[in-house]
């Protein structure tokens, strides 16, 4: 394993995360496909033994169960120094009841705490925003993080999907204040979600921040031909909200197509190929894999080892068609509210 500073950090990142939304116990909460923890170790346990020191999870992810699994996988397979946790904070964890998520101070002070007992460690590398909370200020949030940075609790800052104009506001008054900055963004990017090149990627090379890229294969879309594209469990389960993210079915054909075809000519998996063309962006520090099975790991590291020309990179990014960009945004019923409420969004 070739390991990367994370942005303009010292710290050193596999350029492979594991997602460990994948792996919690079903009945817990979202989502409803996770793994349970017999068939995770074994995974997070060949993920190690691959060389990949990057996990990322949520307090949110099976209502905590998937911390809690990670914590013991990493606390009896690796040595906590060497490993690099991450975990997010925002959504509800005790929905309907006063203060029980968002992005206030009380918030923020209350779900460091559970997730570092669940995790099993004293602090986590880098503590995320799971997207914006707007009704919360944003200098609370920010005052909040960088307050759990100096108690010792996290090392870095992280952001998650928004706009970039929210994320560079979010810079300036961390800038301004003194406070801790954020180090990375974890974005939705692949072959065919492209819209973050137009300004967030831009921002994020000038700025020194690295992304971490969710769902760096598009919920399995660039792993399988396109007639079986809802393959799987989880495609079930995906419903609207898979069908806001990808909404050109034709030009979505032709890209994974082209993937297709280029996988063959190598002689490689598919997910090889789609994962080699994110690591041509240098911004790109590491895509956030959802394995559900050794062999998906081992594609991830091998993609590593994949360097795509400049004329097979153009045919796959050559049938891309712009869309509506969705980074700010986590539910479906979400992105209604916003459209009935912010004057011209529809003109965006």
């Amino acid at each position: 394993m070739r390991y990367i500073k994370l942005g303009r950090t010292g710290l050193d990142v596999s350029p492979i995360a594991i997602g460990a939304m994948t792996y919690g116990e079903p009945d817990r909460g979202h989502p409803v496909w996770s793994l349970d923890e017999a068939a995770a170790r074994p995974l997070i346990r060949h993920a190690l033994e691959a060389g990949v020191n990057f996990f990322d999870t949520a307090n949110l992810y099976s209502y905590g169960s998937s911390e809690e699994i990670l914590g013991r996988a990493l606390k009896d397979y690796a040595n906590r120094d060497d490993v690099v946790i991450t975990t997010k904070v925002r959504h509800e964890m005790r929905p309907g009841r006063p203060n029980g998520g968002g992005l206030s101070r009380k918030a923020i002070m209350s779900e460091i705490d559970h997730s570092l007992r669940r995790l099993g460690t004293d602090h986590v590398d880098v503590y995320m925003i799971h997207r914006l909370d707007s009704a919360t200020p944003l200098e609370e949030t920010l005052e909040a993080l960088h307050d759990v940075v100096k108690a010792g609790k996290a090392r870095y800052l992280g952001a998650s999907s928004m706009h970039a104009w929210q994320f560079a506001k979010a810079l300036h008054l961390q800038e301004r204040h003194g406070w801790s900055r954020f180090v990375t963004l974890q974005d939705h990017y692949n072959l065919l979600a492209r819209e973050e090149e137009r300004e967030m990627l831009p921002l994020c090379a000038d700025e020194g921040v690295a992304t971490m890229v969710w769902s760096p294969l598009a919920r399995g879309r660039l792993a399988r031909p396109f007639d079986r594209a809802n393959a799987g469990d989880r495609a079930a389960t995906d419903g609207s909200y898979a069908d806001m993210l990808y909404t050109d079915a034709a030009a979505d054909r032709r890209i994974v197509d082209a993937v297709g075809a280029l996988a063959e000519a190598r002689g490689v998996p598919r997910a090889q190929v789609a994962l080699a063309w994110l690591r041509r962006n240098p911004v790109v520090a590491a895509p956030v894999v959802g394995a559900r099975t050794t062999g998906q790991i081992d594609d991830a590291v091998a993609s590593l080892d994949l360097v795509l020309t400049d004329e097979e990179a153009r045919s796959l990014e050559a049938p891309y068609t712009p869309r509506l960009d969705h980074q700010g945004v986590s539910d479906p019923r979400e992105l209604d509210r916003i459209k009935s409420t912010v004057p011209g969004y529809a003109n965006l």
